[in-house]
């Protein structure tokens, strides 16, 4: 007796469809999987056993060997439980297997025989959609997730009784399931904060509206309790709105790692992860046995926001280094490589010094310049390199915090930012990887960031008097070309280069460099 069940597992944020074979022959009673299935997979024996018995079918007493095809693809995951009870039931007569090869099917057996939800419904999905199947049967969980892909049909069953009685013809009449897209986008594309909620640090606010045009980078520099996290979580709120594509490529992520909320279809706002500063370098980038997306990845079309910076491990900062540059992680382990998207906008926040208190008008600092030097050399200066603008944050003063006015709303500063980003998209048409100011390299530095004598003896006293480094010469003119865009501005002015170089004075202040 032979059946064969269409699965289905990821690799990477993408899928790809599993033959699940079941063979069952006379002989003393063995139950086997081959095909590389971890031990999650493994275990999955003992709950299809139990959920076809408790479920009123037969299990055979008999030989039993299970192959997920291609047998040369590590299998992990509980998803296979579903299929295989299928395959069994197949291959002794209990289920109709003329329909089996039109439909996706996976889900987690509990003993009883209801389902329980797995990872990864909606790049499995797509791939059922890619491969000309009629549809996907899976948990009444992951119906949402799976459910935005249009072109094929979602059947959310709560049971093996269930799945068994539509395949067999009893449910004919059943509906697939479906949502509107457009709908849970709209509903799911708004933010719970608002920069209107800040109260003070206009300049602050000014700078992150500059990084949120160009997709600079930032590190904001301040005493505790000035702020610094309060912004960082509202930045995300000014960023230009999701697009489609991009919603599904980072709910593509999430649904991978298993971190989609429950009964949510679509993630549909900009994420900003804030991992502590005792992360591990795997957790960060992605890694495991079988590599699983990190924070990075989790960051990917939105903010990476690492507070008290100096905090981390410095090898954990230092693989921040190649993602930054080349918008993806590659995790490479000895039988396979993964590469997960990795575009976000690194945000960090630190204190000027051990204590907190360097440059606070307040409070004195009690820290020596060694600790101080100490304390700032966590950081490396290839980091820094990736990071456009350095912010001073101030302490709030009190007639600040007790003012009654509020600040501009996060979607006034949000309109802005749009306009700028436009002026950039229109700008780099045409050219590959390049979608704004923040992407430039060398040769379109050199093309769109052209200055006047007047702004060149600006640099040049910015560079030699105020003992600017090097690497700073190329960030200020990023900086200014965003300053001019959100001022509408073809040509980089005088006034646009002033603000922006002193987006890099911690560079002589602080760093040293």
């Amino acid at each position: 007796m032979l059946s064969q069940v269409l699965s289905a597992s990821t690799y990477g944020i993408d899928a790809f469809t599993v033959k699940v074979e079941t063979h069952i022959e006379q002989g003393l009673f063995s139950f086997t999987i081959v095909g590389l299935p971890d031990s999650s997979v493994r275990e999955s024996r003992e709950r299809v056993n139990a959920a076809i018995k408790n479920s009123g079918f037969k299990f055979p007493n008999k030989k039993i060997t299970v192959n997920l095809a291609p047998a040369d693809i590590k299998k992990e995951g509980s998803q296979f439980d579903l299929p295989i009870a299928i395959g069994i039931l197949s291959a002794t007569g209990q289920v109709q297997s003329d329909i089996l090869e039109k439909f996706i099917i996976l889900g987690e057996l509990a003993l009883d025989g209801t389902l329980r939800p797995v990872h990864g419904a909606l790049p499995i999905a797509i791939s059922a959609k890619n491969s000309g199947l009629k549809g996907v049967i899976l948990p009444k969980e992951n119906a949402k997730e799976a459910g935005i892909v249009s072109g094929i049909d979602v059947y959310p069953m709560t049971s093996l009784v269930e799945v068994v009685n539509f395949l067999n013809g009893e449910y004919q009449l059943l509906n697939p399931f479906k949502v509107d897209i457009n709908e849970i986008f709209s509903q799911e594309s708004k933010y719970t904060i608002d920069f209107a909620d800040v109260k003070g640090q206009e300049n602050v606010k000014r700078a992150l509206e500059i990084a949120a045009a160009g997709g600079h980078n930032v590190i904001m520099i301040g005493p505790p309790g000035s702020g610094k996290t309060m912004l960082a979580k509202r930045l995300p709120t000014i960023l230009p709105p999701m697009t489609l594509e991009e919603a599904l490529e980072t709910t593509k992520i999430h649904s991978v790692a298993g971190l989609l909320p429950p009964d949510t279809a679509l993630i549909a706002t900009r994420p900003f992860r804030a991992p502590h500063h005792t992360i591990s370098d795997s957790a960060l980038v992605g890694g495991g046995t079988i590599p699983r997306p990190g924070e990075i990845s989790l960051a990917h079309h939105g903010v990476l926001f690492l507070d008290e910076l100096p905090e981390f491990n410095r090898n954990v900062l230092e693989v921040l280094r190649q993602p930054l540059e080349d918008k993806k992680v590659t995790i490479s382990r000895t039988k396979m490589t993964v590469e997960y998207p990795a575009n976000f906008m690194l945000v960090c926040a630190m204190n000027p010094c051990p204590c907190g208190n360097l440059g606070n008008p307040h409070q004195q600092c009690t820290c020596s310049p060694a600790q101080i030097q100490k304390y700032m050399g966590k950081i490396s200066g290839p980091l820094l390199d990736r990071i456009d603008i350095h912010i001073e944050v101030p302490a709030v003063k009190y007639s600040e915090l007790a003012s009654k006015t509020t600040g501009e709303t996060s979607a006034q500063i949000r309109e802005r930012v749009i306009m700028a980003r436009e002026i950039q998209l229109k700008r780099f048409k045409g050219r590959k990887n390049l979608f704004k100011n923040a992407d430039m390299q060398t040769r379109e530095i050199r093309e769109f960031c052209r200055i006047d004598s007047n702004g060149e003896l600006i640099l040049k006293n910015a560079i030699t008097k105020l003992g600017l480094s090097a690497r700073a010469y190329d960030k200020i003119l990023k900086v200014a070309r965003t300053i001019a865009d959100l001022a509408g501005s073809e040509n980089i002015k005088p006034e646009h280069l002033s603000e922006a170089i002193q987006y890099r004075s911690l560079d002589r202040n602080l760093f040293g460099l």
